[in-house]
């Protein structure tokens, strides 16, 4: 698990942020480790659709 230099403030519907809470409890995770799985889900899906996605990380 990486660490994140400076916090990013993520502003999400209320209804989004609501339905989010319900699937990570349901998925026994934080709110913050079920947004970063999805996330790492829609990368794969993308990377798997388009290609790598290359990044340079300091």
């Amino acid at each position: 698990m990486g660490v994140q230099a400076a916090p990013y403030s993520l502003r999400l519907e209320p209804e989004t942020m609501a339905k989010l809470r319900v699937t990570a409890k349901k998925n026994g995770r934080s709110v913050n480790k079920e947004i970063e799985i999805i996330v790492q889900q829609y990368l794969e899906n993308y990377e798997q659709e388009k290609g790598p996605i290359e990044v340079k990380i300091p």
